[in-house]
């Protein structure tokens, strides 16, 4: 198994659409609804826009396993306005924007190699701080697999009509 990690593009929209289905299947058949509904996310013409709203602003990157697409990550210089009413960090940053993988890829690293990947390209830039925000319902099973991966939570927040429960990440590069 080899894992690499390239740039995506507008091309790459369907298969970066089609992990965040798998990974809305997946949360539904561990009953965990809360994050992402019960809906494939492609259905949902705002998931789409959001996907190439960030990608226009910074750079999509896909792990590929063994040539095929696993997992997905944008990253920007910034969170998206649904954080603006958070303090700024104070300092140039790089903000990581929908993580998903096609679950058929559990447990085989594509997400963490997309997160060290993330953390390289943003320590050459010369920027030292790499932040995400996730959902915080639950188990609390998202916050703990970015610990993992090396980030410290530092704000809370709700959003949305039914307070859907948010957590930021930091971590120095």
């Amino acid at each position: 198994m080899t894992i690499t990690v390239r740039e995506g593009g507008p091309d790459d929209i369907p298969a970066i659409l089609g992990m965040l289905d798998s990974s809305v299947e997946w949360l539904v058949s561990q009953g965990r609804t809360g994050q992402w509904g019960t809906k494939p996310l492609s259905e949902n013409p705002r998931v789409a826009e959001s996907v190439a709203g960030f990608m226009e602003q910074g750079t999509a990157y896909l792990a590929e396993i063994d040539g095929v697409p696993a997992a997905t990550l944008t990253l920007t210089d910034a969170p998206g306005a649904y954080l603006s009413h958070l303090p700024s960090p104070g300092e140039p940053e790089r903000y990581i924007h929908w993580l998903a993988s096609d679950r058929r890829f559990k447990g085989q690293g594509a997400g963490a190699a997309l997160l060290a990947h993330a953390a390289e390209v943003t320590r050459r830039a010369g920027v030292r701080l790499l932040r995400v925000d996730c959902y915080a319902g639950g188990d609390r099973g998202l916050v703990a697999y970015y610990e993992a991966n090396g980030f410290t939570p530092t704000q809370t927040y709700t959003t949305g009509e039914n307070d859907w429960p948010g957590q930021v990440l930091a971590r120095r590069v």
